[in-house]
């Protein structure tokens, strides 16, 4: 079977890289605690991601993954889900001048079949126009389940073995990594989610198996630089053994 050749594993260097991901919750009870539509929250939420955004690099994060729009929440209501499409067209429109002027560059993992064509167009767009960019790694979820973007792996990895590009004996979890949607991000360092809830709702769920987890009662659109400062500073106080016995 040498002639079968398996996905080789991205090289990792943790000491020089920092990835944080977000699970950015709170902009409804945000928006109603103040009295105002759902939407007023989604729009201040969206103020908030363009914060963290400079924040992150001024705070040495290479690497930011955000939960952005997850595949259950198409069951919203019409006309929130609506105006939640309607600021993912701005941010993708407004937004790409300062990812290039931040060095930023921008990628979205998750189904995009379901999303307008235009949607699509300005997602590929807003990715070409940032590829080259280093300073951040910028990876939005977007129609993302993290039980689908595991499906899609093992999917992918049968139909390897099934036309013989991968051997059986080769399906490691290395292997098996190199499927996902993004396999050259490394893992998250770090997992925040904001306003108080402490659950993973179903975000990067084979990627954050050793990632230390954050929670905050801060809503997201209040969430700013001090709180990521202080949540980078929670986790880097933390012994991480990845399994392994105290040093």
């Amino acid at each position: 079977m040498s002639h079968l050749i398996a996905p080789q594993p991205q090289p990792q260097t943790p000491d020089a890289t920092l990835h944080v991901a977000i699970i950015m919750d709170g902009n409804g009870r945000w928006a109603r605690a103040k009295g105002l539509p759902r939407t007023a929250g989604h729009k201040k939420g969206a103020e908030a991601v363009r914060a963290t955004v400079k924040a992150s690099v001024r705070l040495g994060v290479t690497h930011l993954t955000l939960f952005g729009f997850s595949s259950e929440n198409w069951r919203r209501p019409a006309d929130e889900v609506n105006a939640l499409m309607g600021l993912l067209r701005v941010y993708l429109r407004g937004e790409v001048d300062e990812l290039e002027r931040e060095g930023v560059r921008l990628r979205v993992i998750g189904d995009r079949d379901r999303f307008s064509d235009d949607i699509r167009d300005l997602i590929a767009a807003a990715e070409r126009r940032t590829q080259d960019n280093t300073r951040l790694a910028l990876t939005v979820a977007l129609n993302y389940g993290g039980r689908a973007e595991i499906t899609a792996a093992a999917r992918r990895v049968a139909e390897a073995v099934a036309d013989g590009r991968l051997a059986p004996e080769q399906v490691t979890e290395a292997t098996f990594a190199g499927h996902l949607f993004a396999p050259d991000v490394p893992d998250p360092d770090v997992l925040i989610r904001t306003s108080g809830e402490q659950r993973i709702s179903n975000f990067l769920l084979w990627q954050i198996a050793y990632a230390e987890l954050v929670f905050t009662d801060v809503a997201w659109p209040d969430f700013g630089e001090q709180d990521l400062a202080d949540a980078l500073r929670d986790f880097r106080g933390r012994e991480r053994r990845f399994g392994a016995v105290s040093g």
